[in-house]
């Protein structure tokens, strides 16, 4: 009989693989265009969005920074303290000895060119002289007395001050019993001098600042704090510090730094 003849069933499954094929390479190709759209979105957010927390950073950007200021000074006040001392048994006997000690002290410092407001004589100390036993136990009696008399020459003259203890061995060798101690050498218009390195130390400060702000492509901004450091006087060319401030008086020439503490803000 004859019949109509009907595709094979393998040539169907083709057909169908290649129509299926097609769909899918067209759902591919839209959907890889999706996800390139996506991509180039998320790309784009991060560009974004990093460049806003770079300009947030730097709008919170400080800049701190020290500066300093030096100055050399020579000092315009001396002082030069001492004593003079004497023992004996009772002690009006050693208050006695003390006191012309003092008096020939006294004379001293006049015959070589000490005022009279220059020179301060303080009032005598009086101290027990006790027995002691060999292991270092006091007996409780008492021997004798030793009075010390103290003396302070403060003078704005400071080279005659200096000159008048360079002779001061003279004392020794007349038999007073001179303890003497050296020259303090002080700067009376330190407080004023403070206030004017303070500005040359912020001025130090302000320059460093913008230095490192051009360094780092930034603008210097406002002063957002400022503290003032210690203040160092030391000798001449000496690089003695200390955390607390250091004041030097063994030197008649001395250096003075002034040290703050700054920050800004950049822009």
């Amino acid at each position: 009989m004859g019949g109509v003849l009907q595709p094979a069933s393998g040539l169907q499954d083709d057909r169908a693989f290649e129509t299926k094929s097609k769909l899918t390479m067209a759902d591919m190709k839209d959907n890889n265009g999706g996800l390139f759209l996506l991509a180039l979105g998320i790309v784009a957010a991060s560009f974004i969005l990093g460049n806003k927390l770079v300009e947030m950073r730097k709008a919170g950007d400080m800049i701190s920074v020290t500066g300093s200021a030096k100055r050399p000074i020579v000092s315009d006040l001396i002082q030069w303290n001492g004593s003079v001392s004497a023992s004996d048994d009772t002690q009006q006997k050693a208050y006695a000895a003390v006191k012309a000690y003092g008096e020939r002290v006294a004379q001293f410092c006049r015959e070589n060119g000490v005022i009279e407001s220059e020179l301060s004589m303080k009032p005598a100390i009086t101290e027990q002289i006790q027995e002691y036993t060999n292991n270092g136990y006091t007996t409780g009696k008492i021997l004798g007395f030793r009075v010390y008399l103290n003396f302070v020459v403060s003078s704005s003259r400071v080279e005659v001050i200096e000159e008048v203890i360079k002779r001061s061995d003279q004392l020794i060798s007349e038999g007073v019993p001179l303890t003497a101690y050296g020259a303090q050498y002080l700067y009376t218009k330190l407080a004023d001098m403070r206030i004017e390195m303070l500005g040359d130390a912020m001025k130090d400060a302000l320059a460093r600042a913008k230095v490192l702000a051009e360094s780092s492509d930034s603008e210097l901004g406002d002063l957002r704090d400022a503290r003032m450091g210690v203040f160092q006087v030391t000798p001449r060319n000496s690089t003695d510090v200390s955390d607390y401030g250091y004041y030097d008086t063994s030197s008649k020439e001395k250096d003075i730094t002034a040290v703050v503490k700054a920050s800004y803000s950049l822009d």
